[in-house]
């Protein structure tokens, strides 16, 4: 039984026989695209988490503290500038030659950049071009680090039961707080050993590279993994297969993928996903993004305690996306996209306004931190249902490149954070900017899911002509 999908292709509805297990390797290649989404965010938070507390490292003395964190902000927005022209790159490269070489170049490309800035030195060897060269290095980090989702995503998903694949998505998706686990548990230890003081401490010294070393290691592990493996994703190969005769039954004229992806009969589905994208990012760049910097350098809590309990959240957080990915499952993406909107500019707000609140006067710092937890697994979970979401809408021969533009480039407008919430800190306090821009985030993931189709029955394999 056959029926059309919003990017107009047909598909049939999954025969009630289907088998429910996971072939062997739709299991490799879900926990490869797990471990190098896990990677790829430790890879991506080692300046917010590891090289917070040694912020001044790279920075003049002189600084005031609002514009040493804005210039903290701007190296871990680099990194997100660098990810769309990876996700464009990479996306157009994985549906021309594969998923899984696409993917092995990326995560060669990420783990170079990560062990070159654990070698880099500081402000009183190199002035800001310590600085400059930091975000050179995170920039092309990022761009990389695009590439290697773009493309380990899909193949992932294209292998992988129809009924299974929310969960599975959501699985993957929650690589980001495990990502963000891993990390803390590696600078905790080193906090505690190598407290961050002066200029002169340890720390800022020598002891902030470790993580950097342990990321750089991280993604040789991984390339090893899928190298070993990971095949090639069966659907792309006879996605390329079909479209190949196509092309020679229309004398030998084929779309470049991203052309494609901006033709007529995709550029609107490309929209929707965009703003529901851009709405999701606007609740990472509001509740994650800034909340070190702003529990440190402007309301001067502990950097112990603050590692200590965001690692807590984070915690809740994996529970989270998996708890949406079922519920997406069963419920519809559509609807939980829906929900989780409006809980966003609701519930998410004010426990965070309530949490800023507690500690810009002083008070119990555990308290605030259940506050700030349930502002994140609110805001944030939602990721757990819009990996397999934006999967969904884009036909076999373009889905690596629709994906990777939806994701990737709706973040470049709220990567720029730190500069809306310096200029919302003229009418109103710095620590209390974030509660626009997640009020924001709710309303465009709203309107973006309501815009969109219910996708969950669709089968993301190719079908015979």
């Amino acid at each position: 039984m056959e029926e059309i999908q919003a990017t107009g292709e047909p598909t049939r509805t999954p025969a009630p026989h289907e088998p429910g297990r996971m072939p062997l390797q739709a299991k490799r290649a879900a926990r490869a695209a797990f471990l190098g989404f896990a990677v790829d965010y430790f890879d991506i938070y080692l300046p917010v988490v590891a090289l917070a507390p040694a912020l001044h490292y790279f920075q003049s003395p002189s600084l005031s503290g609002t514009a040493g964190t804005t210039l903290f902000f701007l190296t871990f927005a680099v990194t997100l500038i660098g990810r769309p022209i990876g996700s464009a790159v990479f996306g157009s490269l994985s549906d021309r030659i594969g998923r899984r070489r696409s993917t092995l170049i990326a995560v060669a490309g990420f783990t170079v950049a990560t062990f070159l800035m654990a070698a880099l030195p500081g402000y009183a060897d190199w002035g800001y071009g310590a600085l400059a060269a930091l975000m050179v290095l995170r920039l092309l980090g990022g761009v990389f680090m695009g590439g290697e989702y773009t493309s380990a995503n899909p193949l992932a998903l294209e292998s992988c039961p129809t009924q299974k694949r929310g969960f599975v998505g959501a699985l993957i998706a929650a690589a980001y707080p495990v990502g963000y686990m891993a990390i803390s548990l590696v600078t905790l230890p080193l906090l505690q050993l190598l407290p961050a003081g002066g200029t002169g401490s340890a720390y800022v010294q020598w002891g902030w590279r470790i993580p950097f070393v342990v990321g750089g290691l991280l993604g040789v592990v991984f390339f090893w993994y899928f190298h070993r493996t990971v095949e090639e994703s069966g659907a792309w190969t006879a996605a390329v297969q079909d479209r190949a005769a196509g092309a020679e039954d229309r004398g030998g004229v084929r779309k470049a993928p991203l052309r494609e992806l901006f033709a007529a009969g995709n550029i609107r589905r490309l929209g929707q996903v965009f703003l529901l994208m851009s709405g999701l990012w606007f609740a990472v760049q509001s509740v994650v993004s800034p909340m070190s910097g702003l529990l440190i350098s402007q309301l001067r809590q502990d950097p112990d305690a603050v590692t200590a309990g965001l690692l807590v959240a984070n915690v809740a957080l994996f529970a989270g996306y998996l708890t949406l990915g079922v519920l997406g499952q069963r419920y519809g993406r559509r609807k939980v996209l829906l929900l989780s909107g409006t809980g966003t500019a609701t519930i998410a707000a004010l426990t965070f306004f309530l949490a800023i609140r507690i500690l810009d006067g002083g008070g119990n710092f555990p308290l605030a931190m259940v506050l700030y937890t349930v502002c994140l697994v609110v805001a944030v979970s939602p990721y757990g249902v819009a990996t397999v979401y934006l999967l969904e809408a884009f036909p076999t021969h373009i889905r690596a490149s629709g994906y990777g533009v939806a994701f990737s480039f709706s973040l470049v407008v709220p990567s720029f954070y730190s500069l809306y919430m310096l200029g919302l800190s003229a009418v109103m306090p710095y620590a209390y900017t974030p509660l626009v821009l997640i009020v924001l985030s709710g309303v465009l993931t709203v309107l973006g899911a309501r815009l969109g189709p219910e996708t969950k029955h669709l089968d993301l394999r190719p079908q015979p002509a």
